[in-house]
């Protein structure tokens, strides 16, 4: 884990006005691994980052610092049917950001 993102990590609970122990209890992590996490000493586990995320009211592309699925994406495409390149670009998206949404809550995308 990098350093910005533990900084976006402790940046999170403050926005969400919680201490440390706080941030702890409503996680279900004991203080000191929280601890441990803001100060960069061990990195935060899947798990904890999403329970971070949904506690302080972020999601774990914000609190690692990720951005958004359209910032991270690539895209070409070409058709032979008459779909145009920006309908075939938002469909791509939208399934992507449930991708990462799922991801984000530590939902499996299979079943």
């Amino acid at each position: 884990m990098t350093r910005e993102t533990t900084a976006l990590i402790d940046r999170a609970r403050v926005a969400a006005r919680f201490g440390q122990r706080a941030l702890a209890e409503a996680t279900g992590m004991s203080h000191s691994t929280l601890s441990r996490i803001v100060s960069g000493d061990r990195p935060a586990k899947m798990p904890e980052l999403v329970a971070i995320a949904w506690a302080t009211g972020h999601t774990v592309a914000q609190l690692t610092g990720a951005g958004t699925v359209a910032d991270r994406v690539q895209f070409t495409a070409r058709t032979t049917s008459d779909s145009g390149k920006e309908d075939m670009r938002r469909a791509l998206l939208n399934f992507l950001e449930l991708n990462d949404y799922l991801d984000d809550h530590a939902i499996p995308a299979t079943i």
